[in-house]
């Protein structure tokens, strides 16, 4: 059964062994996340930390845990399914290579990820994040 979860910044909906994420604008331009069949994704820099919310909600969910027992990815070990996170100035997106989808019917700010995949992405995600306020951190002020 299809499951869905909505926060300010995303509707997650969850099917089978899949996660589909749709950005929800928050009255901001219309830059919305990028994705490459089975390559990787692009997400603004801004919508980082909404998105780690995302990802942390679907691995409260039930089918998150059962499509990782199937998929035996209970732990990380052996190459990990996501690359380290890569800001990219010229654009304000962040790039990250890895198992993503975007679905046929819906360009533009929807993607799908395999449910095992997910906590892979969030550590990434979260490891950019904790580094970007590390960097911002140590800047002098002024």
């Amino acid at each position: 059964m299809p499951t869905l979860t909505e926060l300010p910044q995303w509707t997650i909906r969850t099917s089978g062994d899949q996660a589909t994420f749709t950005h929800v604008p928050a009255g901001r331009g219309p830059a919305a996340p990028r994705g490459w069949a089975g390559r990787g994704l692009a997400l603004r820099e801004e919508d980082l930390p909404g998105f780690a919310k995302a990802l942390g909600e679907v691995m409260k969910l039930p089918t998150y845990w059962t499509a990782r027992a199937r998929a035996g990815r209970l732990t990380l070990e052996g190459e990990p399914a996501w690359s380290e996170p890569r800001h990219e100035p010229a654009d304000g997106y962040v790039y990250v290579s890895g198992p993503c989808e975007p679905p046929r019917p819906e360009p533009g700010g929807s993607f799908t990820v395999h449910l095992a995949d997910v906590r892979a992405l969030r550590v990434r995600i979260a490891a950019y994040l904790h580094q970007r306020e590390r960097g911002f951190a140590a800047r002098p002020s002024g």
